[in-house]
């Protein structure tokens, strides 16, 4: 994905700079291809977890929810319908482009709606770990699974890949130096 500036637009650079001699075109088809891979992860997720939900309602125990738990429930339905559109989106996106030669301003727009995707599928994730503890146990503990699962998402798909860049820059600073 191309860098961006401060209003969102993409920051031309040289591409032999991190070892790719590539034109845009190139670069736009490469990740796009990884976009694309990122999307079936997440997909496959989030279908097991809407499937997950949906087949929830159609048990005997589902009548044995209390109110709070029947209220997450159907939030958690609509995020995961929403997770689904989100993971489309790209799909579609590319079909309605396909051709026109947008493929540069497919990929940042795709890029952007994969993050509000991840914060979707994380957010959803946590709550269905939170609403099957608090159903199988008790709401002490499913409290206790939201604030876990929360802190875990934080820290590897927040923190970690800062971690990660900023030991990437020190080691190039090292290598300069």
């Amino acid at each position: 994905m191309e860098p961006e500036d401060l209003r969102g637009h993409a920051v031309e650079r040289d591409d032999r700079a991190d070892g790719r001699d590539e034109t845009p075109n190139e670069r736009a088809d490469r990740n796009w291809e990884e976009l694309l891979q990122e999307l079936r992860v997440m997909q496959t997720g989030t279908q097991i977890l809407t499937g997950f939900l949906l087949a929830v309602a159609f048990t005997p125990r589902f009548e044995d929810m209390d109110e709070f738990q029947r209220d997450v429930y159907v939030g958690l339905v609509a995020l995961a319908a929403l997770a689904t559109i989100l993971a489309l989106a790209p799909v579609g996106m590319h079909r309605a482009l396909f051709g026109r030669r947008r493929k540069p301003e497919l990929v940042r727009v795709a890029a952007r709606i994969v993050k509000i995707d991840l914060v979707a599928i994380a957010a959803l994730t946590i709550g269905v770990t939170t609403l099957i503890i608090d159903f199988t146990v008790d709401r002490a503990a499913g409290l206790i699974a939201l604030v876990s699962s929360l802190v875990v998402v934080v820290l590897l798909w927040v923190l970690l890949p800062r971690l990660v860049k900023r030991e990437a820059e020190r080691r190039r600073g090292v290598d300069r130096g």
